[in-house]
C-alpha cells in the first residue's frame, strides 16, 4: 500500500545536488570526487542507483575482461 509523502520529500534513493551534505555522503560512500557525483547526475539523472552504475561503469572491468584476464576462454 502506497504510504503519502511530504510535499518536499526527497526519494531515498536520490541524490540532490542542492544538498552539500548528501553529494559529499554519496561521493564518500561511491569512493568518487563530489564533482563526480554532479558529472554523473547530469549524465543519468539523480536516481542513486542509476548515478552508481554509471560510476562503476567508468571503472570496472567485464565480466569477459575478467575471464580474459584469468586465461580461460582462450583456445
Amino acid at each position: 500500500m502506497n504510504q503519502p509523502h511530504a510535499p518536499n520529500a526527497v526519494a531515498a534513493d536520490s541524490i540532490p545536488l542542492s544538498d552539500t551534505a548528501a553529494v559529499s555522503q554519496w561521493a564518500s560512500k561511491l569512493d568518487v570526487t563530489e564533482q563526480q557525483i554532479k558529472d554523473a547526475v547530469a549524465e543519468v539523472g539523480d536516481k542513486a542507483s542509476d548515478v552508481e552504475m554509471h560510476l562503476k561503469g567508468t571503472r570496472s572491468t567485464t565480466n569477459d575482461d575478467r575471464i580474459e584476464q584469468a586465461g580461460a576462454g582462450t583456445d
